[in-house]
């Protein structure tokens, strides 16, 4: 079978670190649009699918960027492509597709639990409760209509599916030195004491453990597979 492609909204304002990580940790030929520069794919034409990443920003911003890329999202999801947000990108699926995102007045920073609900092929192979780095001050509020809660915490929705279009609030693909960076950041925002609190939670056992999520990556794919596949059959007959 050819190899998947996908576009990789890269909304991370060209970070290294996020380049790196979904190249890692996706099966697939990945075409990568700096979105945050204006960047985006002419059409969901020659696509399998569709991921977003996470951000700096929030997607009620009033940036020249943000709304082309929901427009972006929703025109993919109208197309039955299959959609992948992770934090931000997960903010704006929900947004992109009806639902409502807004500012927790608080912020979600270091490895934590995650509760799943029912069951998802998105979720295969990971515990009903599970450990995940998360890095976030905005939440999904409301979820888009007719979507299914898929996973949450005491901080709110970590999870959803909606047709063929996931998101989640965690972060799987982080590796320990992306986790390190993030928590760097957040020092005039949330203060050394707290900062010095989380790094000092990555360690290799902690990492460990929230490596079991990355498991939604191979299922993600795995899933885009089956629907390429279906598409051809149905295409021949």
């Amino acid at each position: 079978m050819t190899r998947l492609r996908f576009a990789l909204l890269q909304a991370a304002h060209g970070s290294e670190n996020t380049t790196r990580n979904f190249r890692r940790e996706l099966d697939a030929d990945l075409v990568e649009y700096d979105v945050t520069s204006g960047q985006l794919p002419d059409s969901t034409d020659g696509f399998d699918a569709v991921v977003v990443t996470g951000s700096r920003a929030s997607v009620y911003w009033d940036e020249d960027w943000i709304e082309p890329l929901l427009d972006y999202v929703a025109q993919a999801a109208d197309d039955g492509l299959a959609i992948l947000g992770v934090c931000y990108g997960h903010q704006a699926v929900a947004e992109a597709l009806g639902g409502r995102v807004a500012d927790m007045d608080e912020f979600e920073l270091g490895y934590t639990t995650v509760d799943r609900v029912g069951d998802d092929p998105l979720f295969s192979g990971i515990d009903d409760e599970f450990t995940v780095f998360t890095s976030h001050g905005d939440t999904v509020v409301q979820l888009p209509p007719g979507a299914t809660l898929l996973a949450q915490n005491e901080y709110g929705i970590h999870a959803f599916r909606t047709g063929n279009a996931w998101g989640v609030q965690f972060h799987p693909e982080y590796d320990t030195k992306t986790a390190r960076d993030i928590a760097e950041e957040k020092r005039e925002i949330l203060g050394d004491e707290r900062v010095d609190e989380v790094l000092a939670e990555i360690t290799p056992e902690r990492f460990a453990a929230a490596c079991e999520a990355k498991q939604l990556f191979d299922n993600f794919t795995e899933y885009v597979r089956e629907m390429v596949e279906s598409r051809a059959q149905v295409a021949t007959t």
